[in-house]
């Protein structure tokens, strides 16, 4: 009676020979009698072979197991996994799935998501976006949690936004809408720095609008729809539309600083090169080229596996109707600025389903052998996963011998790698490229020369640094700096990029040119590097 007593119980398995419909509920009125106030939904043993928080994951996709115990005990029921909105909280109360909603990750990627749901903010709240980057594959290597989307998460007491004092207040361009250009904009701007965003894109994003694009990743149209509202609250300049080189940003004595955050450029591959039927990863995310039906992907880092999933699903996959392009055109001045960029948080706004998309819950639980009416032992189908014929043939390859995917996240790789065997991708590693012939890509591995009969050839073989605005504005007295993927390009790490931005522009004004922050590596993980490489060492 002096306390509240939560108890998390598996509700759905998710493993073979794990619990049937009876036995939870008589554990339920179990745990019931025994004294606990509420029953919380625990979703999938460690070991179970269905993702259960990870991006890919529906919004509410797990509450139909909740729903089902409602009124088989008398005391509250808490749904959870992978519920980041109000509106998807209100819709599952609204429904009866549920008497409680529980959330743990989006309280990192925005403290404030409940005071600002109460007073009708919800356009401003940083919605976690379920890829575990910084949170859960931090905590399982020792590192300290934090959030991609909010690098001050977990760092509260460090990094911090503090106001600009007036006399040393300074007026920034940043080159690059992206996730780099992007955080730094907004935190620069929320100090009190007069900030002007330079983009020769139509609408903010930059990688990100590549990333929404694959099936399961639809969360980073909320990512750019937060930013894109912050920089309209915080008077950010925004000129979309508008390429600037490096010479009229030297000359430009109204700006005290530049911070080139032009993102990347795929990276070559020499002797593929001159073929019509090689493209690059971003040509075939923006739908720029036709793509058939037999495609070689070359490079099995994130990109790789991103492409190839959007290629076996298709374009349409799982995709919300994606907003329609800015107008065209320079927008100057922070009048038009901030009409365009709340067009594009609109826009964006509206490209999820607020609430549970029941729909794309079903065809994910079908996806991945999940019994919707939880009848079957461990909630697994007995039928298995539904099967159904990829969109292309696709050949994922990689030069370096071993495991391809091994640099992907912790907790959701092996989702990445299941996905594209359960689609008949193979995946080549030890390959080396010898060009293309006639009847498609020739390679050779190990030792021996085999041909791949393929209409297309996807590059994603890495990027390298974009800074051809750069020259100029070193050989200046302007001061400079290099964020996001413009700095390093080892991987498209967004999670790195609006880190950077973000400890840039908190220590700004006492930055020499060229100045990089990154986030600093914990004693614990600094302990557990040491100790791996003892380990290593014997």
């Amino acid at each position: 009676e002096d306390f509240i007593i939560i108890y998390r119980l598996s509700m759905l398995d998710l493993v073979e020979d794990g619990s049937n419909w009876d036995e939870i509920v008589t554990l339920a009125k179990g745990v019931e009698g025994a004294g606990a106030s509420i029953i919380n939904t625990g979703i999938g043993w460690h070991e179970a072979r269905v993702p259960t928080i990870a991006t890919s994951v529906p919004r509410g996709g797990f509450a139909f197991t909740t729903k089902k115990l409602m009124g088989e005990v008398s005391i509250p029921l808490c749904t959870t996994n992978r519920v980041n909105a109000p509106q998807v909280a209100e819709e599952l109360l609204a429904s009866g799935a549920a008497d409680m909603v529980s959330m743990a990750r989006p309280f990192l990627a925005d403290p404030e998501i409940l005071a600002k749901a109460e007073e009708g903010r919800v356009d401003e709240i940083n919605s976690c976006i379920g890829c575990n980057q910084a949170c859960l594959d931090h905590a399982f290597v020792h590192k300290r949690a934090s959030c991609l989307v909010n690098p001050m998460a977990c760092y509260e007491d460090e990094l911090k936004l503090e106001p600009v004092a007036a006399e040393r207040k300074m007026r920034v361009g940043v080159v690059g809408g992206g996730p780099a250009g992007m955080a730094f904009a907004r935190a620069a701007a929320v100090r009190g720095h007069d900030v002007v965003l330079y983009d020769a894109a139509p609408t903010l994003g930059g990688q990100f609008n590549m990333a929404k694009r694959v099936p399961g990743k639809e969360e980073f149209y909320e990512t750019v729809r937060y930013f894109s509202r912050q920089l309209q609250l915080h008077n950010v300049d925004v000129r979309l539309n508008t390429r600037v080189t490096g010479e009229e940003l030297a000359a430009d004595d109204d700006l005290d600083a530049v911070v080139v955050a032009t993102g990347v450029v795929p990276r070559r591959v020499p002797a593929l090169e001159g073929d019509p039927r090689v493209v690059s990863y971003t040509q075939v995310l923006r739908g720029e080229v036709e793509v058939g039906r037999r495609v070689a992907v070359i490079g099995a880092g994130g990109i790789g596996f991103d492409v190839s999933e959007f290629l076996v699903h298709g374009a349409d996959a799982h995709a919300p109707t994606p907003p329609p392009s800015l107008p065209t055109g320079p927008v100057w001045g922070a009048e038009g600025a901030a009409s365009a960029v709340a067009t594009s948080a609109e826009e964006c706004a509206g490209a999820l389903p607020g609430g549970v998309d029941e729909e794309r819950v079903a065809a994910f639980l079908r996806e991945w052998g999940v019994d919707a009416k939880n009848e079957a032992r461990g909630g697994l189908l007995p039928t298995g996963a539904e099967e159904l014929p990829p969109e292309r043939e696709v050949y994922l390859l990689q030069r370096k011998k071993g495991k391809l995917g091994k640099t992907l996240g912790k907790t959701t790789g092996w989702i990445h790698r299941s996905t594209l065997r359960k689609a008949s991708v193979k995946m080549l590693d030890d390959c080396k490229y010898l060009g293309m012939e006639d009847a498609g890509l020739a390679i050779e591995r190990k030792g021996k020369k085999q041909l791949l009969e393929v209409d297309t050839v996807v590059i994603c073989a890495g990027q390298e640094p974009l800074r051809d605005i750069l020259a100029p504005l070193q050989e200046s007295t302007k001061r400079w700096f290099l964020i996001g993927g413009a700095e390093e390009a080892a991987e498209l790490d967004a999670k790195r990029a609006v880190d950077m931005g973000t400890r840039l522009a908190a220590a700004l004004e006492d930055s020499p040119s060229g100045q990089v922050y990154h986030q600093p590596l914990d004693p614990a993980a600094k302990w557990a590097q040491w100790g791996a490489r003892l380990l290593r060492s014997g």
